[in-house]
């Protein structure tokens, strides 16, 4: 019985302390993981990526916050367009923050319409950020085409922007993504790539943090990026008279 007794006190005593062990891997989580910034090395900034999500956006303050750069949600798939999208254009340029605009490629929406809506979105601003295409299938449709159907949507988009804009987009290529279809037309171009708290293989230009970081002006959590500086820019940006007939050749 004495023997049952101690036992008993052993699992108690143990179960005490996971829950211990728990609670301190829950307030580095909550409290630790928020405040982390990876070090810097030679010719790199930090950065953030946002959208709708992270609602109304004080960009005056956060541009006293480190932040070197954005890249902005402008639209997904064939019409959607994300409803923070000029508010947050217009306020990086105000505070002087320097941006891109990104756009989250459906599988289920053809690449010539995808490229459309972008383009339609993305004000004519010489000297922003390269744009930016987000790959990834959390998120996505249900859908799974195939692999040489979705390469094909993928040339198509990626030629018609970068015919308007005269410069290689730069590819978020998320892990989910780059594992089922496997597409290496998408390693020629600057790489945006997602590694929770480490640094990602040599290759990337923009590396995603996290998706956890608090900054100041911005309410709840925001990804944050480093970025690889000269980040590429759009050198040629079309113009209002000049854009559809760009795009006739690729769209058509």
């Amino acid at each position: 019985m004495r023997f049952i007794r101690r036992r008993r006190r052993a699992w108690i005593a143990l179960g005490a302390c996971g829950v211990v062990i728990i609670l301190a891997v829950a307030a580095g989580w909550f409290f630790w993981l928020p405040a982390f910034r990876p070090a810097l090395l030679a010719a790199e900034a930090y950065g953030i990526d946002v959208s709708a999500y992270q609602g109304r956006i004080d960009w005056q303050r956060v541009a006293g916050q480190q932040v070197s750069f954005a890249y902005i949600k402008a639209s997904e798939g064939g019409d959607f367009v994300d409803r923070r999208f000029a508010a947050n254009w217009s306020g990086a340029s105000r505070a002087g923050v320097p941006h891109g605009a990104y756009h989250f490629f459906s599988l289920c929406k053809p690449g010539p319409a995808q490229a459309r809506n972008f383009l339609r979105v993305v004000p004519v601003q010489p000297g922003e950020l390269a744009p930016a295409l987000d790959l990834e299938l959390s998120g996505n449709c249900s859908r799974r085409p195939a692999r040489r159907a979705i390469e094909t949507q993928l040339k198509d988009y990626l030629q018609a922007v970068q015919n308007a804009m005269r410069q290689a987009v730069v590819i978020y290529l998320g892990d989910d993504f780059a594992r089922y279809y496997h597409l290496p037309m998408l390693y020629r171009h600057p790489l945006w790539l997602r590694s929770i708290l480490r640094r990602p293989p040599p290759g990337w230009i923009i590396w995603q943090v996290d998706g956890y970081a608090h900054i100041a002006g911005i309410s709840g959590d925001v990804d944050l990026d480093v970025g690889r500086l000269p980040l590429p820019a759009a050198r040629t940006w079309r113009t209002p008279a000049d854009t559809d007939r760009r795009l006739t050749s690729p769209l058509q």
